[in-house]
Order: C-alpha cells, then sequence, then structure tokens
C-alpha cells in the first residue's frame, strides 16, 4: 500500500514535460486514500447487502469445514448425521403434532350451545366421512358424554371435563371404565394436546360409544336392600 500511494501521487503531480514529484510516506498515504475513496473508483463495488451475504456465506463455509473435519468420515459422515437428526425431527413431528402449551386446567368439554347426542354423532360421522379424524373423535365423546347424560347416568353439568365425565361414569358402568379412560386421554390429546387423532383411535370411541348404549348401569345399592328397594332405584335411574 505505502508504495501504491506513492505512485498514484507522482502520476498525480506530475506534468507532461516535469520529473516525478516525490512527497513524504504519510501525505503520500494521505493522499491516495482521499483519491481513492472519491465514488468513480467503487461504482463496481458489491451493495452492502452483497458484502454481508458474502461474509455469511463464508461463516456457514469455515463453520461446515469445521463441523465435517471433527465429524467422523469427513463431510460424508456429516451429511449423515444431519440427515438422520432430520428424519428423527420429521417423524417425532408426524407422531405428535406441532407441540402447543397445555392449560394448567383443562376446560369444559362442551361449548355454550347444547346439542343432543344424535347431533353429535351425526357431526362426528360427518367429520369422519372426510376423514377430519380430530374433529371427529372430539365430536364422539361428546355424544358419548351427553348420551349418558340423557339416560340420566351423568347429572348435567356444563362445566363438567372429558376426564370428570369418564370417572363418573366408570362409578355406573365399572365394565367399561379403562376405555372410558381412554377415550378423555384421546380427547384430550386432541384438543388440548395439538395431536392428531387416527382412525383407528375414533373407530374404538365409536365403538365404546355403541357398547355404552347397550350396557347395564350398576346400581348404587348394598345388599340389604330389599327387592322392592332395588326395584324402585332402577325405575329411579331410569327416569
Amino acid at each position: 500500500m505505502p508504495a501504491a500511494a506513492d505512485t498514484a501521487v507522482r502520476l498525480l503531480l506530475r506534468g507532461d514535460d516535469e520529473p516525478p514529484v516525490t512527497l513524504p510516506r504519510d501525505p503520500a498515504r494521505e493522499a491516495a486514500r482521499r483519491e481513492l475513496s472519491k465514488g468513480v473508483y467503487h461504482e463496481n463495488d458489491p451493495s452492502w447487502f452483497q458484502q454481508a451475504l458474502d461474509a455469511f456465506w463464508e461463516w456457514v463455509g469455515k463453520l461446515f469445514g469445521a463441523a465435517s473435519t471433527a465429524a467422523p468420515g469427513g463431510t460424508l459422515g456429516l451429511l449423515v448425521i444431519v440427515a438422520a437428526v432430520i428424519a428423527v425431527l420429521g417423524a417425532l413431528w408426524w407422531r405428535l403434532g406441532t407441540p402447543r402449551r397445555r392449560p394448567t386446567s383443562a376446560p369444559a368439554l362442551f361449548d355454550d350451545r347444547p346439542r343432543s347426542a344424535a347431533e353429535h354423532r351425526s357431526a362426528a360421522e360427518a367429520h369422519a366421512a372426510q376423514g377430519h379424524w380430530s374433529q371427529a373423535v372430539q365430536e364422539r365423546m361428546r355424544a358419548v358424554v351427553r348420551a349418558l347424560e340423557e339416560r340420566a347416568l351423568l347429572d348435567l353439568r356444563p362445566g363438567r371435563t372429558a376426564d370428570e365425565a369418564a370417572a363418573e361414569a366408570g362409578r355406573a358402568l365399572p365394565a367399561h371404565t379403562a376405555r372410558l379412560h381412554t377415550a378423555a386421554r384421546a380427547f384430550d390429546d386432541v384438543t388440548y394436546g395439538g395431536r392428531a387423532a387416527t382412525e383407528q383411535s375414533y373407530r374404538q370411541l365409536a365403538e365404546l360409544d355403541r357398547d355404552l348404549e347397550r350396557a347395564t348401569p350398576r346400581l348404587a345399592a348394598d345388599d340389604s336392600d330389599t327387592p322392592r328397594t332395588k326395584a324402585d332405584a332402577r325405575q329411579g335411574a331410569a327416569g
């Protein structure tokens, strides 16, 4: 740079018939800097964006080079590792769905508009026909709980959650307790956990719904009750 600066200053200050003019090194360097800072010398320079992009890719190249050196098998080994990580992340996303924050307390099972069990079943079947299994699971679980309320096996309670409904229904229908809790978990996973339901989970829930329709509830009476008392209890549960 000092030699170039001296040469530039000599060319600028010399005339056609005059000998070159020499200057001390520091003033010459400053004169060359001022001359070279003029816009005419920078018309073809890359833009600031291009400079930043070049710097970024240079950094990526250095990073990739360092990683390939450390990885077993060099560059090929690094590519295999990256592909494996992407495959694992894709499998987790496909299996678990988009992560969402679970609420501290589960919201109510039903919305503000009351519907019958038959209406919920129809909505569930419509979703299932289109392959919308998550919505189908939600509506079928609501149909299960509404049907139990219509049979007076559950009290009408708008703020009830799926877990609460399963626990209460399990006391009246103990043979189906485990399946009721499985259905409640499927509903919660779809509605609040961000997981996607499958056709199998919906078919299992629909089968549970049909089995519950035919199930006979266990009466809350001890062995000391008379037959007349048990008959009255059955009549009260049915009414």
